[in-house]
């Protein structure tokens, strides 16, 4: 028994020492960016800084995916998959990897691209489901930060849900010709950006409101553009013969970052200047990245 004990305050102690050396490295070292990324079996979430080097993870789940960072960089916003990955759920984590919290658990729906309110008091998220007259549907929710109040946004339909500044929600449409829009925070008075007959998906805003990046195939396969929030000035700034995804504006909207397919179906991240200047590769094998303070 007395052997039990001892053996049980020295694994909490070693705990306690591997906690507390987490979180000096954390202190030490500039995480700037979240991501995804399958180094091993399973999808997971990492930190990193902005030349690629000093790298953590941070979550031990089954495909854990689109990282979204709190407006004050403490916490995480992500979806996990459960029931053989058919159940699709919203978390948030601290950024040293502690406290796990489950928000969503709507079985056998999809919930993915969780989104921060500025004040870091709601989070939105997109639900994506077949209905039983087997009608997929492409919904926006909102919600409190700790999982409370999970509001449909009724008159939206589509995914990509964005906090904007004055607080209204930039999206995309539904799927086969989407196109990029705003809407007030209830959903009301929709306004639509982009009109063209191809995929206009997942819009950010800039930092200062000025701009919207987002991913189009209109030219052929899935690049980068920006544009003016009145929808005005799009321009493409990738040129690639391969899938760029998921753009995110860095803190000072300087730069943006983005995941670029390879020939073999892989992706890499890459960082360039907000008029496409100055792309280069700056994390091997990952996906969906996103800027945190």
């Amino acid at each position: 028994m007395k052997i039990q004990r001892k053996k049980g305050r020295v694994l909490k102690i070693h705990s306690l020492i591997v906690s507390l050396l987490f979180l000096f490295s954390c202190s030490n070292k500039s995480y700037t960016i979240a991501y995804s990324s399958k180094e091993s079996d399973v999808r997971e979430i990492f930190l990193i800084d902005t030349e690629g080097k000093s790298k953590i993870k941070i979550t031990k789940h089954v495909s854990d995916g689109y990282p979204s960072g709190s407006p004050d960089g403490k916490r995480i916003a992500f979806y996990a998959k459960y029931d053989g990955r058919k159940t699709w759920s919203i978390h948030t984590i601290n950024i040293d990897g502690t406290n796990w919290t489950r928000l969503t658990h709507a079985k056998n729906k999809w919930d993915s691209s969780p989104t921060w309110s500025l004040d870091g008091k709601k989070i939105a998220f997109a639900r994506e489901y077949r209905d039983t007259e087997e009608t997929w549907k492409e919904e926006i929710w909102i919600m409190n930060s700790d999982g409370s109040g999970q509001t449909q946004l009724k008159l939206l339909n589509g995914g990509g849900p964005y906090f904007m500044p004055d607080g209204r929600i930039l999206f995309h449409s539904k799927s086969q010709f989407s196109e990029i829009c705003i809407a007030d925070g209830d959903g009301n008075n929709i306004i639509k950006l982009t009109n063209n007959n191809a995929e206009d998906w997942y819009p950010k805003i800039s930092p200062n409101g000025k701009q919207i990046a987002f991913m189009s195939d209109r030219d052929g396969n899935l690049e980068i553009y920006v544009m003016n929030t009145d929808g005005s000035n799009q321009k493409r700034l990738t040129f690639n013969d391969v899938n760029d995804w998921n753009p995110s504006w860095s803190p000072d909207g300087s730069k943006l970052i983005f995941a670029s397919e390879n020939t073999e179906g892989y992706f890499h991240i890459y960082m360039m200047n907000t008029d496409g200047s100055s792309v280069k590769k700056i994390i091997d094998n990952g996906s969906q990245p996103s800027w945190i303070k």
